[in-house]
């Protein structure tokens, strides 16, 4: 009898063990597909600042201007967006404009002005990817701040 109670406890040791090592290969897969998220902005941000400036113009907002120029002006911090699970890069950018002829906007001198923004950039498919949102005048981590959704992710580099 005493034999029987030895091999149930090795068994539940076993799975304990099992559930360990399964625990931590999840975490350091989900750390691995961070950096590599990370890495994939870091060598592609000039793309990047294409790809925002032609969906963002594309949207007509803001009204009366028009979208002329986007540099991304520090790192992309990385956050979890709790609603979608999806990783999502909010970037420092600095946005140029000029109003439209005719436009509201025309006599307007402040229209000129660069404006600081932060960019949202989605990670799917292995690729990134924007539909031109951009929270102006809100650094990223003002950012995450205002949207409770956004959960920072650790920066494991």
């Amino acid at each position: 009898m005493s034999n029987q109670w030895l091999w149930v406890g090795a068994g539940a040791l076993v799975l304990v063990l099992f559930a360990l090592a399964g625990r931590w290969l999840w975490v350091l897969g989900h750390a691995v597909h961070v950096e590599r998220c990370r890495e994939l902005f870091r060598l592609q941000h000039e793309r990047f600042e294409e790809q925002l400036l032609k969906a963002a113009g594309a949207t007509g907002l803001p009204r009366g201007l028009r979208w002329v120029a986007c540099r991304i002006t520090g790192d992309a911090v990385l956050v979890r967006d709790t609603a979608t699970g999806g990783i999502v890069a909010l970037v420092p950018v600095l946005i140029e404009f000029v109003p439209t002829d005719g436009g509201d906007m025309e006599d307007v001198p402040a229209a000129r002005d660069p404006r600081p923004a932060t960019a949202v950039f989605m990670f799917h498919g292995g690729a990134w990817h924007t539909a031109g949102r951009v929270v102006f005048n809100h650094t990223p981590d003002q950012t995450v701040t205002a949207f409770p959704e956004l959960q920072r992710l650790p920066d494991h580099g």
